[in-house]
């Protein structure tokens, strides 16, 4: 009988250390070291190192898939409330790992995408796809009614996906949750946000208008929330 392969396991560590190390810092030795595998292992099954972070990106967006099914294909929830789940289920898996590890497709376009042209392409398609998936959730929740169609569905996953990148690396430098949650309160309250209803927050005004000092005649519904105040 041959040997078991090491592939798999290679594939599972080199993602491990690459969410600690990152591309540049996870080398193949230490990749190697820690599968427990000879660096010639590596060589016969990947090309380079370059081969190796796209198959590991691979592996790691198949997994985001998953998720992204078991929320946007939820029958029991309503297209705009399968948004707001899988970005839950995001936030208890960043907690599990105590708000230090994010996302690796992220990491590694901040890291890669100026340094190699083969992972700046795999990384696109990725988006592209991934952009694709929630366009279609948010295309259904705009002929639902529940989100303004005012936006392209594709312009708005874009946006979707971009920001709550941002936000999780502010998670990472933060290490806890207070990006990821004003996030989501802002994005449901502005942009998903459901046509014809209305978020009041209270807010002392002035009286007078910041233009040329003239004031402003109190409308009925500033007058009743001043009477709420008291």
């Amino acid at each position: 009988m041959g040997r078991p392969s090491l592939r798999g396991k290679i594939l599972r560590t080199g993602m491990r250390l690459m969410f600690r190390s990152g591309y540049q810092g996870a080398s193949v030795r230490d990749i190697c070291a820690a599968a427990g595998a000879p660096q010639g292992s590596f060589t016969n099954h990947f090309r380079s190192k370059e081969a190796f972070a796209e198959e590991v990106l691979d592996q790691y967006f198949d997994y985001l898939k998953g998720l992204v099914k078991q929320a946007l294909n939820d029958e029991t929830r309503t297209p705009r409330q399968r948004l707001k789940r899988y970005l839950d289920i995001i936030t208890g898996k960043l907690e599990c790992d105590r708000w230090r590890i994010g996302c690796l497709i992220g990491d590694l376009s901040l890291e890669t995408s100026s340094q190699s042209k083969r992972l700046r392409a795999r990384l696109d398609a990725i988006f592209q796809e991934w952009r694709t998936l929630f366009a279609s959730c948010i295309a259904a929740a705009q002929s639902a009614g529940e989100v303004d169609s005012t936006f392209d569905a594709t312009e708005l996953a874009e946006f979707l996906l971009a920001s709550w990148e941002g936000a999780i690396l502010r998670m990472k430098v933060e290490q806890g949750p207070a990006a990821l949650e004003r996030f989501k309160t802002i994005v449901f309250e502005t942009v998903f946000k459901t046509p014809g209803t209305l978020n009041v927050r209270t807010r002392r005004v002035s009286g007078r208008s910041r233009k040329r000092g003239v004031k402003r005649a109190p409308t009925r519904a500033a007058v009743n929330l001043k009477a709420d105040w008291r």
